[in-house]
């Protein structure tokens, strides 16, 4: 069961990329439409510290010159120039889009395909854009939570060309582990989502992303990675995040390597 579960990423090749408020589906799987994953159009600068990746994921400035996304974005850490993170816009078709290089990645260290689905991506120029704080401390583990990407809006669907946005209910650990059983790793993730209906979720293309709300100043701060889950937005199955406040004290003296 945890093999079958972990396969479903929600990364995607540049191909077959997916959107929503985010989730993922192995290829060949079946899954009813659904529109959008329940997501609306982000306007303008309303998120400025979304990034798109060119392997097919999200992410989230870290930094002006590093992207926080997920381990299972990645292969491995070392020097690596072959990804572009485009950012500064809604519309990837944009003329006004920012695009740069990456130089480094950093993956978790450890990382196997449970848990620890985090990564940094250094680029090769700063990006001049507001950075998306992370969680500390389990404090804001809990609430609605926002989630953006230009992931499928369904189940092996297309790339979105515009950002979607939609908001999930943050669900139990042993709710989450009713749907998922011992493919869950509590102290590592957090779920969120509709578990009674679903119709709003992360799907294939979103990973890496962030899951944010607003902290006791009204700023926005990340507490979730886009990681997994079983479709795209089923009842029953909530999407699951990389628990940020978990790694945060390891994902700041990683970056201060980079």
């Amino acid at each position: 069961m945890k093999q079958l579960l972990r396969a479903v990423k929600r990364c995607s090749v540049i191909a077959a990329v997916v959107l929503a408020a985010v989730s993922l589906q192995p290829a060949g799987a079946s899954a009813s439409p659904q529109p959008v994953v329940g997501g609306t159009r982000a306007a303008q600068g309303e998120f400025p510290f979304m990034v798109r990746l060119s392997m097919g994921c999200g992410g989230a400035l870290y930094a002006k010159d590093i992207v926080l996304t997920a381990a299972h974005c990645v292969d491995g850490s070392g020097n690596n120039t072959s990804i572009t993170a485009t950012a500064g816009v809604v519309d990837l078709q944009s003329s006004s889009a920012i695009k740069v290089k990456s130089t480094k990645v950093l993956q978790a260290p450890g990382y196997n395909g449970a848990g620890k689905d985090w990564a940094l991506i250094k680029l090769a120029k700063p990006i001049d854009l507001p950075t998306l704080k992370i969680a500390t401390t389990t404090a804001y583990n809990n609430g609605d939570f926002n989630i953006a990407g230009w992931g499928a809006a369904t189940g092996g669907g297309a790339q979105q060309r515009y950002l979607l946005k939609a908001s999930v209910p943050f669900v139990s650990d042993a709710d989450c582990q009713a749907a998922y059983g011992s493919d869950l790793v509590p102290g590592d993730e957090i779920c969120a989502g509709l578990i009674d209906t679903g119709g709003v979720d992360t799907c294939q293309g979103d990973s890496g992303g962030p899951m944010f709300r607003k902290d006791n100043a009204g700023a926005w701060i990340q507490v979730g990675i886009v990681s997994w889950g079983k479709g795209c937005a089923e009842p029953g199955y909530p999407g699951v995040y990389s628990e940020v406040s978990t790694f945060a004290a390891n994902i700041a003296s990683a970056a201060a390597t980079l």
